[in-house]
């Protein structure tokens, strides 16, 4: 079982000349400490329903640079990128030079923005749901061609690239991991189904998780493709220095479900909530898969 740190929050401590130092030590702690991946929000205002939109909120790739300046080893990815927010042949060269300067490790996490404060607040175009999920899709499609041999057109409904041209190529190949986030059952499990290497769901319970999975594994049979192929993982919802012994019990019923990776938000501060991750959760973590 892998481990991921979700980085989402910048306002402690409360310096915003703090934010980077902050950052930085919480990332090599988690580094050093065996973390697997080390992921940010792709947000511009602060979720609502996490805290007031008014807090601190950094643009997630210019912060996951900077963080793969600092580290060697765990990948580096955004939960989730919000399609809205960035033209798709954009986001691909995005996602590429993350790749290219971290020696291979990025990851791309994507899913249907939905945040509609920050999207109305910052002119960004909010367009109805079914079309983000139009969106998405070739979204996907772009990407796939971006980092493939074929530099020419790419022609859909809501996008229209004359060539696809991408100069370097990503250092992973065939391209870095398609992480698709989300748990809806109709749209967004389907595109897992047929485009995505891992998929990420919301770990409130593993009863809940195993549902998600079955309809995964019910698309992948419609689609042909290998369920096994697809890389499971979880950001759980379970506080884990709460109770850690809760927390294992919930990742070893993860586990069971074949889910390879799970996902911890810190709760206080940051570097001290990575330093009892790493005494307190990741000894014990290891045990499980």
């Amino acid at each position: 079982m892998r481990l991921g740190l979700h980085y989402w929050n910048y306002s402690t401590p409360t310096d915003p000349a703090a934010i980077a130092p902050t950052l930085i030590e919480t990332a090599t702690i988690a580094e050093e400490a065996g973390v697997a991946s080390f992921t940010v929000m792709d947000h511009y205002f602060q979720m609502e329903a996490m805290a007031p939109a008014e807090e601190p909120m950094l643009e997630a790739y210019t912060t996951l640079g900077f963080v793969a300046a600092r580290t060697s080893r765990m990948t580096l990815g955004v939960l989730v990128t919000g399609v809205m927010y960035r033209y798709p042949g954009l986001l691909a060269k995005i996602v590429t030079t993350l790749d290219v300067l971290s020696g291979g490790r990025a990851r791309l996490g994507i899913g249907a923005s939905w945040y509609e404060r920050e999207q109305h607040g910052l002119g960004v175009p909010v367009v109805p749901v079914a079309e983000r999920f139009e969106r998405l899709e070739e979204t996907l499609l772009i990407c796939r061609q971006m980092w493939s041999d074929d530099n020419g057109p790419f022609e859909g409904r809501h996008y229209r690239l004359a060539e696809t041209l991408n100069s370097p190529q990503p250092l992973q190949r065939p391209h870095p991991p398609v992480m698709i986030g989300g748990s809806g059952e109709k749209k967004t499990l389907l595109l897992v189904a047929r485009y995505a290497d891992a998929c990420n769901l919301f770990g409130s319970s593993p009863a809940e998780v195993a549902h998600k999975l079955d309809v995964l594994r019910g698309h992948c049979a419609a689609e042909g493709r290998d369920y096994d192929t697809i890389d499971k993982t979880v950001i759980v919802m379970r506080p884990p220095l709460a109770d850690v012994d809760a927390f294992l019990a919930d990742v070893a019923g993860y586990a069971a479900l074949g889910v390879t990776e799970v996902q911890v938000t810190p709760d206080r501060h940051p570097v001290e909530f990575t330093h009892r991750i790493a005494d307190e959760v990741l000894p014990k973590l290891t045990a499980i898969g």
